[in-house]
């Protein structure tokens, strides 16, 4: 592989990550709906955000996701996202070290995630088909809490010099079996379907990150990245978080993270309140990030936590185990796409 070149995407891609952002004006949560309770007996103090993730203990259930690393200028951005999960106590992610496993000159643009969080969470991030010890090796380099392995199938077909060949799942396996630290497949903006955590679950993988459609879209900047631009096709290819978060209900021995398209507090309730025991975002973070400061962004994430602990006031719910049984009202939409996929629940 040509690194400089590899080096360079990561810079093509934060830049077309930005180029396309645009403020999600209608998102499938919104065809979700909480029922009001006028009487919740219970002041916003009371509320205890706290979750569980495999034997991880979050303060929050948000994180920062995974974005970006490779260049010196994502290293700068890392920088910074590791001073602002610091100064939110959210965990953040890695953007894929599949680069720094190549060429070790380019690892201090992952460590400094680590160095500027020295007591945080923070997860390393590969892509499917490393060995055991790559993958090993990149928690090591960060000494990561967690190893997210990310799945791109869309991306890397659309993606001028992206891979071909897809045989996943036995690495994946061998991998979770391995690691000390906990296992997270994830994908990267297309969704997952139950019949993709049914094989996940079935090689012994317990946490999954369902990278749902509505966020950061890699088959539009993969696209734009190919000569002839001639895949748009593919641009609403996969499923939503939402859809993905209702699929995910029929495997309930994994715990899952809802990211893709989450606008503010009301959608990671939502998305909370369908199972998800972490909501994760990226492309808002690194919008915040890139038009404002450092500063702004961890206040916008402040505030998300905060308003979080009004909406569980809001509905009576002291934690999210009882913001889990709060039922939510489906669209039409989505009750066609239940009864379509044969989804119960």
């Amino acid at each position: 592989m040509d690194l400089t070149r590899h080096a360079h995407r990561k810079d093509e891609h934060l830049s077309l990550a930005e180029k396309f952002y645009q403020p999600v004006a209608a998102s499938q949560f919104d065809q979700l709906r909480f029922v009001h309770q006028s009487l919740p007996e219970m002041a916003k103090t009371d509320v205890d955000l706290q979750t569980q993730l495999g034997p991880l203990t979050l303060p929050v259930p948000l994180m920062i996701e995974a974005m970006t690393g490779g260049s010196p200028r994502t290293g700068q951005v890392n920088a910074q996202l590791g001073r602002i999960a610091a100064a939110t106590g959210m965990p953040v992610a890695s953007g894929s070290q599949s680069i720094a496993l190549q060429d070790a000159s380019t690892a201090d643009t992952f460590t400094p995630l680590r160095e500027n969080n020295p007591d945080g969470l923070v997860f390393a991030n590969i892509g499917a088909g490393h060995t055991v010890a790559q993958a090993q090796a990149a928690v090591d380099m960060l000494a990561a809490n967690a190893l997210e392995i990310h799945v791109n199938t869309a991306q890397e077909i659309v993606m001028p010099e992206g891979d071909r060949a897809f045989h996943w799942l036995d690495s994946i396996g061998e991998t979770a079996a391995a690691l000390d630290v906990p296992v997270i497949v994830k994908e990267v903006g297309f969704g997952m379907a139950h019949e993709t955590l049914d094989q996940l679950a079935g090689v012994g993988v317990r946490l999954v990150d369902l990278g749902g459609r509505g966020g950061t879209n890699f088959v539009q900047i993969e696209n734009f990245r190919r000569p002839a631009k001639e895949l748009s096709y593919l641009d609403g290819w996969g499923q939503s978080t939402v859809e993905s978060l209702l699929e995910a209900r029929q495997v309930p021995q994994l715990q899952t993270i809802a990211t893709g398209g989450i606008r503010q507090p009301l959608d990671a309730a939502k998305a909370l309140a369908l199972g998800a025991r972490v909501v994760g975002s990226a492309g808002q973070i690194l919008h915040s990030l890139i038009k404002t400061d450092e500063e702004t962004t961890t206040q916008l994430l402040l505030g998300w936590q905060d308003g979080l602990r009004d909406i569980l006031t809001l509905l009576g719910c002291h934690n999210l185990a009882a913001l889990r049984q709060q039922q939510l009202l489906l669209s039409p939409e989505l009750m066609s796409y239940c009864q379509q996929r044969h989804l119960t629940n």
